[in-house]
């Protein structure tokens, strides 16, 4: 489980966030804080992993507090002021969202930071690692003006198709217009690799590797040249 910490002076942001965070199962809100003190000694007494932090608060700013922290968690701002994007990056942010931000660009911001590797190795309690193991391996996909929640262990392979992405599953395709490139930011690299500049696949979900294709279920999925020293890794190793 990842556990989640709200840093705003205004309640509704607190509201609007929770409501989101209620529909990404792996998440589970630690505290609600509302100015930058009281963040600072919940963070001193309780086990936070993702934080969801305002810029313009009273006395402190978000960036300020942010600077005195020495192992900060991982940070996604929240804020009505886009001028301080660059700033916020250059203090290692993992997102910026500028309010009023949608569900689905939420989403998004929050399945790239659980992702990532970092998370799951800061993750070092056994509790946790098993709950990312059981819980946090999904996110929202928006495809056919629908959000799907995807499981990971259920994707084959996910296509480039044009200026959308054609993601297969056991039992479906969801056609999604997220880029390829931002499904291999933030899918586990120890479970998906990219085979072609059009296709990564699941490794476990391989059947066969034939000459310059890949053989899944009934799929027949290319192999690029770049790509072929990576693909060989898999049975050379």
């Amino acid at each position: 489980m990842i556990y989640y910490l709200i840093v705003d002076d205004e309640p509704i942001a607190h509201r609007i966030i929770e409501k989101y965070c209620n529909d990404l199962p792996y998440l589970e809100k630690k505290g609600n804080c509302y100015n930058a003190f009281e963040a600072m000694q919940f963070l001193n007494e309780n086990e936070v992993h993702l934080l969801f932090l305002d810029i313009n608060m009273p006395k402190l700013s978000g960036f300020d507090f942010l600077k005195t922290i020495p192992n900060p968690p991982k940070i996604i701002v929240t804020t009505a002021y886009k001028e301080f994007a660059l700033e916020g990056y250059e203090l290692n942010i993992s997102d910026y969202l500028l309010k009023p931000f949608s569900f689905e660009r939420f989403a998004k911001a929050v399945n790239k930071t659980i992702m990532s590797q970092a998370i799951i190795e800061e993750n070092t309690t056994k509790t946790v690692i098993e709950d990312t193991k059981t819980k946090s391996k999904n996110f929202f996909l928006k495809g056919d003006k629908k959000h799907h929640q995807i499981h990971l262990e259920s994707i084959l392979f996910i296509e480039a198709y044009g200026h959308f992405t054609k993601v297969y599953l056991e039992n479906e395709m969801i056609l999604s217009n997220e880029k390829i490139s931002s499904f291999e930011e933030f899918l586990p690299k120890n479970e998906f690799i990219r085979t072609h500049k059009s296709f990564i696949i699941a490794k476990t979900k391989i059947n066969q590797i034939e000459g310059n294709r890949i053989l899944i279920k009934e799929h027949k999925i290319p192999i690029g040249q770049t790509y072929k020293s990576r693909i060989s890794k898999l049975y050379n190793s």
